[in-house]
């Protein structure tokens, strides 16, 4: 069991790593002096939209997860189509899927107008909703750093190649991680965000009437929303307390009752069994590394300095 004083010297530890090593050009405090009121803003803003419907939550830190993984931290995902944009939003494992929306345009808007001007990007907005959504949900949090700027491009192909698929295997996410600068223990945290929200039926259709690593009664309990054929929109919780941010994702999968493939992938005899099995029964460990690792996918080529521009509206350039 971790003391306290150990976990809490390493988790500030890890932070103070992770800020120095990946936000060479970013800062938390980057707002501090542009626009004071910008971060209690967003956090009034998710807290309210939480308190309104927990799974939000989750959707908001999704939707930071799938911007982060097409052409980097940019806000890419937040581009509705137009004649020289093919939109994010319908690649599919965004389509009729990714929501949010409507909650990053309120704390665009409402944060635009505390700062009397467009200052705070979208992707920052993103980063910060993600980690507010974490902390309104039980879960640890984490200095942001900020400093993000807008992209002018988005890509549906890159986004439907980019984006982990429900049905990986271990191999095959690892690989996807590593394309984006994340090692295992990245992958295995950040898959832990499953710990929050729910699946379409779509996703894990094949996994509860065919596949063999799964708990029997689990997969016919689920088979009841989930028909063979039907219900795609139909939902499902990713863990037995999708609204807390906690260790039951990881409990799950020692019992074989991983909602999607790529879920019990992570238990499956490799490399990351360990790991899985420590995030199991301790809490610390797992909030720990969690933080780690989402500062540490939060800097993925992110754009900076003249790059980019700070949208007006979210949803298209300016």
């Amino acid at each position: 069991m971790v003391s306290p004083s150990t976990f809490q010297l390493r988790f500030f530890l890890i932070l103070a790593l992770a800020t120095t090593v990946f936000s060479a050009t970013l800062s938390p405090s980057y707002y501090e002096h542009l626009c004071p009121q910008a971060l209690p803003t967003i956090k009034r803003v998710v807290e309210a939209a939480v308190n309104r419907e927990r799974r939000m939550g989750a959707s908001l830190l999704r939707l930071h997860f799938h911007d982060c993984f097409v052409q980097g931290c940019d806000a890419s995902n937040l581009l509705d189509s137009t004649s020289t944009i093919d939109s994010e939003k319908n690649a599919n494992p965004n389509n009729n899927s990714a929501r949010g929306f409507e909650v990053i345009d309120q704390i665009k808007n409402e944060v635009d107008k505390i700062c009397g001007r467009p200052v705070v990007s979208c992707a920052d907005i993103l980063a910060v909703a993600a980690r507010d959504s974490v902390v309104a949900l039980g879960g640890p949090a984490w200095n942001v750093p900020l400093g993000r700027r807008d992209s002018t491009t988005a890509s549906r192909t890159v986004a439907d190649n980019d984006l982990p698929s429900p049905t990986m295997d271990l191999t095959e996410l690892i690989k996807i991680f590593k394309n984006q600068g994340l090692d295992e223990r990245d992958l295995v945290a950040l898959s832990g965000g499953h710990t929050l929200g729910f699946a379409q039926c779509r996703f894990f259709r094949a996994r509860i009437h065919d596949e063999k690593n799964i708990d029997d009664d689990f997969a016919e309990d689920l088979q009841e929303n989930c028909p063979r054929t039907g219900g795609d929109g139909n939902l499902s919780p990713l863990d037995p307390t999708p609204a807390r941010f906690d260790t039951g994702y990881f409990s799950n999968l020692l019992e074989e009752k991983g909602l999607l493939e790529s879920d019990q992938a992570l238990l499956s005899g490799g490399s990351t069994d360990e790991l899985v099995k420590t995030y199991s029964h301790n809490l610390d460990a797992f909030s720990a590394d969690f933080a780690n690792s989402m500062i540490k996918m939060g800097n993925i080529k992110v754009l900076t300095g003249n790059q980019g521009q700070i949208r007006s509206n979210c949803r298209k350039l300016n």
